[in-house]
């Protein structure tokens, strides 16, 4: 069966081709609201003063949100400020006792936890939003054609308008589309900004032969990418026999797959999101000397003190993030339930100390390498590449288009699957498919 007949195939399952257009519809209404500008902001004389901005954090946090921050946007601020709430509510989760007894408490729990999440980014994007304003009041007067209070007042208003939009946007696709709906837009966003940045590469480029190597070396960087992400540890499952009326069960040996980078992209927005701070900070005082200075090192992100403190974060969130979403103790029990053990490995805390000690061990190599391809950018920026093109040989960017592309396209695999269509990738093998006999 030809790749083309897979697209068909798609689409001729209602269920499936509804919520494809669907998550393409809604994704359109997030693309054309980053082009509509904040009241106040005069569109051309602010596309002036920010040319050549992009070899900052801010040209980095404008690429997240499609351009719309350069634009002053109503979606200027994106979804970043909701990942924000989501770190600090999951970092809570650790340490409070109140966050942990939601945790346990099941769906409703989950329920409290995102209305606190919501809270939490309404409360942290009207900072950003002020932040902003202060910071395009000081960079960019000239763009601002009303009162400095009015502006900054109505900024906070529409920003945090726009950002809870956007979250509302995110959880219609989770729910009624195709993917993560948080994760989808913020891909959206780093590709709007690819064709230009490319372009530019080629131009700027007296030499073909340069970037036909460039590009060379960023497919075998997403060949990198996509081995990590697919990367699993198999663990072998031994099922004892057991009889049930007639019939015999169990007597058959399966394998428990830990992935390498069980945190998936996570971990790298929530350290980009990090990364965010400081820089944030220094928006509200942009008159002050010690501040900007204390602050400066997080503003370019090529420079060498951001690129260590973004991997020893990265490091950090691959762990703590693959702490939460995978538990040892649940996974011994529910295999001791099932009547399966690891062979050679005594089934209750024995279980649980090999599960958490494999864990360990390729979480490691794991976390450092991903880690190391987040900082890709600030390294290829000094063998030449342009900045905006550099982005997309690692970092967040690269990171989430790889991640948020496989999801997609795992969860349109499963519904093909259920349906007896052959996979949307008749060769090879997306995590989570069985291999048909």
């Amino acid at each position: 069966m030809s790749l083309i007949e897979n697209f068909r195939n798609i689409f001729k399952i209602e269920d499936l081709r509804n919520r494809i257009l669907y998550t393409i519809g809604i994704l359109m209404v997030y693309r054309m609201g980053s082009y509509i500008t904040l009241p106040g902001v005069d569109a051309s004389a602010l596309l002036a003063s920010t040319a050549g901005a992009n070899n900052s954090l801010l040209g980095l946090f404008d690429m997240f949100v499609g351009g719309a921050f350069s634009r002053a946007g109503v979606f200027a601020l994106g979804i970043m400020p909701y990942i924000t709430a989501s770190i600090i509510i999951q970092l809570m989760g650790a340490v409070v006792p109140y966050f942990q007894k939601l945790q346990r408490e099941g769906e409703e729990g989950r329920r409290k936890i995102t209305r606190l999440t919501r809270y939490g980014t309404v409360a942290i994007t009207a900072l950003q939003a002020i932040a902003f304003s202060i910071n395009l009041i000081a960079t960019s007067p000239q763009a601002i054609v009303i009162g400095q209070l009015g502006f900054t007042i109505s900024s906070v208003i529409v920003l945090t308008a726009g950002t809870v939009f956007v979250m509302w946007l995110g959880e219609r696709i989770t729910d009624r589309g195709i993917g993560n709906g948080i994760s989808l837009i913020i891909m959206v966003g780093i590709i709007a900004v690819l064709p230009a940045n490319l372009i530019n590469e080629v131009t700027t480029k007296a030499n073909a032969i340069l970037v036909v190597i460039e590009i060379a070396v960023l497919v075998l960087i997403i060949a990198a990418v996509v081995l990590l992400t697919q990367g699993t540890r198999k663990i072998p499952v031994q099922y004892a026999k057991r009889v049930v009326g007639r019939k015999v069960y169990g007597g058959t040996t399966q394998y428990l797959p830990l992935r390498v980078n069980a945190a998936g992209v996570m971990p790298i927005i929530f350290a980009q999101s990090i990364m965010f701070i400081p820089s944030t900070i220094g928006s509200f005082f942009p008159e002050n000397e010690t501040i900007q200075l204390l602050t400066s090192w997080s503003v370019d992100y090529s420079g060498l003190l951001y690129s260590i403190v973004f991997f020893l974060i990265c490091v950090f969130f691959t762990f703590f993030y693959t702490a939460i979403a995978i538990n040892p103790k649940e996974m011994a029990d529910t295999m001791k339930r099932q009547g399966g053990f690891i062979p050679g490995v005594r089934p209750g805390k024995s279980t649980v100390e090999f599960i958490d000690n494999i864990l360990t061990k390729i979480t490691l190599p794991g976390s450092l390498f991903l880690s190391f391809v987040a900082i890709l950018p600030a390294i290829v920026i000094n063998f030449g590449v342009t900045p905006g093109f550099a982005l997309f040989y690692g970092g967040t960017s690269l990171l989430i288009i790889v991640g948020v592309a496989l999801d997609t396209l795992q969860q349109i695999e499963s519904h093909l699957m259920m349906r007896h269509y052959d996979g949307f990738m008749k060769t090879g093998k997306i995590k989570g498919r069985s291999r048909r006999m």
